[in-house]
C-alpha cells in the first residue's frame, strides 16, 4: 500500500460563479462634469489608465456614457440638450424624431434603436457611428453628432434633413424628370465617390437611405448595414426591402468567392435612379410585391432591366453602364461623374421636395 500523502485537489470553480465583462467597442471617457470634479482633486494625480479603467467598468454597468466625440462637433450635443418635436420615421428596430436643441435652436435628428435590440443592431450601430467619424468632410454624407446608450436603448443624434428621403419624393411626385435626376444622380455620385475613395462600401443605396433638404443637397444616410446580414430565407426575408437593391453578385456566393467591392453600390445606384424615371421599382411589374423567389429570378436570373425608349439617349446609356450583371464592367463612381447623362444636363433645377 502506498505511503505517499495525498494532496487535496482544489474544488473545481463554477462556470457561473464570476460573470465575465465584455469587451466594449470603444473606450468610454468620463463626462465633462465629472472631468472637472477630478481635475481639482487627489485622483488628479492617478494614472489615466486607472481613471479611464473604472470609467469602462461604469459603462458596462449600463449608466450611458457619451462616446468620444465626433470629429464634426465643436461643442457638445447631448441628449439632455435636445426636444422632441416629432416622429419623422419608423423602422424594426426604433424611430427617427425630429428635435430641436434648447439652447442653440439647432435641429438634429434622433435615431432611438429600442431597448432589447439585437447584438447586430449594436454592431450595425457603431458601424454607422465609426464610418460617420471617417466622413466629417464629406457634404455629401449625413453626420452623425454624438451616440449614447441609457436604459439598453441606443440614441444617435444625427444631421437633421428637413426635405425627407428620395423615396418620399417618389411618392409625392411619381416620376421625375431628366434634369432634376441628373442634378440628383451627381450629389449621389460624389458622396459613393468620397466612400470608395475611404474604401468604404455603402451595401444599401436605395432611395429611402438618400435624403433631401431644402437647400437641395442630396446626401447618403443609414450606414449601418452588415455583410453578415441573412444567409438563410427566413432572415432574409425581414431584409427584402434592401435585398431588393443588391447587385446579381450579392445573391450568388459561387461568383467572385462570395466577395463584392464597390460595383455592388453602382448597380444599387441604377436600379434607384431608374425607379425615379418610371416611378415604380424596376425588377417587378408595376404594383407587384417583391418576394424571395422573385427578385432571386428576376435579378439574378433575367436581363437587367431596360431604361425606357422615350428616354434620351445619354440617360439610356447611363442606366445600361450601371445594369451591368458583370461587375468588372461598371464604371467606377468617378468615370460616372464624367458620362455624357450628367454633361448634358449641367445647370441645377429645383427639386420638387
Amino acid at each position: 500500500m502506498c505511503t505517499r500523502e495525498r494532496k487535496p485537489r482544489p474544488a473545481p470553480i463554477r462556470s457561473d460563479t464570476f460573470r465575465k465583462l465584455q469587451p466594449l467597442p470603444l473606450p468610454l471617457p468620463l463626462p465633462p462634469s465629472s472631468q472637472q470634479q477630478l481635475a481639482g482633486s487627489r485622483l488628479s494625480g492617478f494614472d489615466s489608465s486607472i481613471v479611464q479603467d473604472a470609467t469602462n467598468r461604469l459603462a458596462r454597468c449600463g449608466l450611458g456614457l457619451k462616446l468620444p466625440p465626433l470629429p464634426t462637433e465643436s461643442k457638445g450635443v447631448f441628449l439632455e440638450d435636445l426636444q422632441r418635436e416629432e416622429i419623422i420615421g419608423r423602422g424594426s428596430s426604433g424611430k427617427v424624431y425630429k428635435t430641436i436643441h434648447r439652447k442653440t435652436g439647432t435641429a438634429y435628428a434622433l435615431k432611438v434603436i429600442q431597448e432589447h435590440h439585437e447584438p447586430l443592431v449594436r454592431k450595425q450601430t457603431m458601424k454607422e457611428m465609426g464610418i460617420s467619424r471617417h466622413c466629417a468632410d464629406s457634404p455629401f454624407v449625413v453626420q452623425c453628432h454624438g451616440v449614447f446608450e441609457r436604459g439598453g436603448e441606443i440614441f444617435l443624434i444625427l444631421e437633421y434633413m428637413n426635405g425627407g428621403t428620395l423615396a418620399d419624393l417618389l411618392n409625392k411626385h411619381g416620376r421625375l424628370t431628366e434634369p432634376v435626376l441628373a442634378h440628383i444622380t451627381r450629389q449621389i455620385l460624389k458622396g459613393l465617390q468620397y466612400l470608395h475613395s475611404k474604401k468604404i462600401v455603402h451595401r444599401d443605396i436605395k432611395p429611402s437611405n438618400l435624403l433631401l433638404n431644402h437647400k437641395q443637397e442630396v446626401k447618403i444616410a443609414d450606414f449601418g448595414v452588415s455583410t453578415e446580414l441573412a444567409n438563410t430565407l427566413a432572415q432574409c426575408n425581414s431584409f427584402v426591402g434592401t435585398c431588393a437593391y443588391f447587385s446579381p453578385e450579392r445573391f450568388d456566393p459561387d461568383v467572385n468567392g462570395g466577395k463584392y467591392d464597390s460595383s455592388a453600390d453602382i448597380w444599387s445606384l441604377g436600379l434607384t435612379v431608374l425607379e425615379c424615371a418610371i416611378g415604380f421599382f424596376p425588377c417587378l411589374k408595376p404594383g407587384q410585391k417583391p418576394d424571395w423567389p422573385t427578385l432571386i429570378c428576376n435579378i439574378c436570373l433575367d436581363d437587367p432591366p431596360a431604361p425606357p425608349t422615350d428616354a434620351s439617349v445619354e440617360f439610356q446609356g447611363f442606366i445600361r453602364a450601371c445594369l451591368q450583371k458583370d461587375p468588372l464592367r461598371r464604371p467606377s463612381a468617378h468615370k460616372l461623374l464624367m458620362h455624357p447623362f450628367l454633361q448634358k444636363y449641367q445647370n441645377r433645377p429645383t427639386i420638387p421636395i
